[in-house]
């Protein structure tokens, strides 16, 4: 018999079964995050409270779609430009099937692909928002998130309505091949018209924003904003040091360092993104002085 178990059956004071210790593990998991800033743990009602915010270091941690959405519009939008979904046009297979990997991330996020299209009012500006999903494919862009992401522009142009994207994506999508390297030229032409008719576009990079997004559509805006400590960039640092044999300074491709080097024009807090965005969009839609 152990020397803290009493006669009775008890165990001694702080001490519990382990089904005890079991089941208290049960009805906490999940409940806390370790902050990758700052390694503080955090209880997970704290961190949704504060915007996905650590409220010790202001790590931005991800968000998904809809939750940007629900952030940036007034309630009452509407979700539009739904129901597509990728053909696999390569019968791709890796480890698994091209297929298998749209199920589960379809599964997991509730979504056809890595992109929610919505119209309705920031403040009280009409506007077009395209939120990227990254926990859906890493965000990945394949000819259905590029097709999205193309209506939404084609709609801002013909409402004469402002176009704001938020862009969370690794890049192209590999497994669609060309055909996901073809929705860079789609939507940056898309967007050349959308300049020529004079339509205010704002892009708000997160983190991750690399690859062909980087190269394409989130480097385009009339205005480029980003997250605090958001990594952005085109290739990884590793392939750049080797191509260039060079040793990168530190935190090159996080959002601060791009605004230093005039790559961007704002590094806003999340918890100021709207009221930003709201200002940007009444200095960028008023009228020109006679």
């Amino acid at each position: 018999m152990p020397w803290f178990k009493r006669d009775d059956g008890e165990y001694g004071p702080g001490l519990r079964s382990a089904a005890d210790a079991a089941e208290t593990r049960v009805r906490t998991e999940g409940l806390w995050i370790k902050c990758v800033g700052c390694r503080a743990i955090i209880w997970k009602a704290d961190l949704l409270a504060n915007l996905n915010v650590c409220p010790k270091c202001q790590h931005h941690f991800k968000m998904g779609a809809r939750q940007r959405i629900d952030l940036l519009l007034e309630p009452g939008y509407e979700l539009v430009d739904g129901g597509l979904r990728s053909t696999d046009p390569l019968n791709f297979t890796d480890v698994k099937s091209y297929k298998q990997r749209l199920k589960q991330a379809q599964a997991l996020t509730g979504l056809d692909d890595a992109i929610l299209n919505a119209t309705g009012r920031l403040g009280p500006h009409a506007v077009v928002l395209s939120a990227m999903e990254y926990a859906f494919i890493g965000g990945s862009m394949g000819a259905v998130v590029g097709e999205t992401i193309a209506r939404a522009v084609d709609r801002a142009r013909l409402t004469r309505t402002p176009l704001i994207i938020v862009a969370a994506s690794g890049g192209a999508r590999m497994m669609e091949g060309v055909v996901s390297l073809m929705q860079l030229a789609k939507i940056s032409s898309a967007l050349a018209q959308l300049y020529d008719a004079r339509v205010p576009y704002i892009c708000v990079l997160t983190d991750p924003t690399t690859g062909g997004v980087t190269a394409s559509f989130a480097m385009l805006g009339d205005l480029n904003i980003a997250e605090p400590g958001a990594l952005i960039g085109f290739a990884g640092p590793r392939v750049i040091e080797q191509t260039i044999r060079q040793k990168l300074p530190e935190g090159f491709q996080r959002s601060e360092f791009l605004l230093e080097k005039g790559f961007l024009d704002a590094v806003v807090h999340r918890r100021h993104l709207k009221s930003y965005l709201i200002r940007a969009l009444a200095f960028l839609q008023a009228p020109a002085a006679k």
